[in-house]
């Protein structure tokens, strides 16, 4: 049984190998405080990027916008704000696949969805198409900044 924190391990390896493999930079904080997990660098524009797990689910890929700890108070839920990190990027083990979402994809929500078929009412209207958000289809440059 692979553990969470052990599911958070492999995402974040997985993510940077990905980057590296697309010629991204790709730095680590140390410390262990801030709220993201790895820094790409995208020339001359740093990216603070929060790792996540994506659960396929159907024809769907569930990504958690929020960390989730316990704590003495009981469970403490937080999500993402710009001023913390820059993206998200998830990987799905299921499909080997990390996907890169920019912080307008996901402020404000607990989760996002990205549809990996077409649902099955034909909703087109605010779909979040999984392949709209793999590493491999990004035009990278639209995050590099000014």
């Amino acid at each position: 049984m692979t553990t969470d924190h052990q599911k958070g391990a492999i995402a974040e390896t997985a993510i940077a190998a990905a980057a590296v493999r697309l010629g991204i930079g790709v730095s680590r904080p140390i410390g262990g405080v801030e709220r993201y997990d790895l820094i790409f660098d995208l020339h001359p524009r740093l990216v603070r990027v929060q790792c996540k797990w994506g659960v396929r689910d159907g024809e769907v890929i569930i990504v958690r916008c929020l960390s989730s700890r316990r704590s003495g108070v009981g469970h403490v839920r937080r999500a993402y704000t710009a001023q913390e990190c820059d993206a998200l990027a998830a990987y799905c083990a299921e499909l080997g696949s990390c996907y890169f979402l920019p912080i307008g994809a996901f402020s404000g929500r607990t989760a996002i969805q990205l549809r990996l078929a077409p649902a099955r009412n034909n909703q087109a209207l605010r779909v979040n198409w999984a392949a709209d958000f793999a590493f491999e289809a990004l035009d990278w440059s639209e995050f590099r900044g000014p």
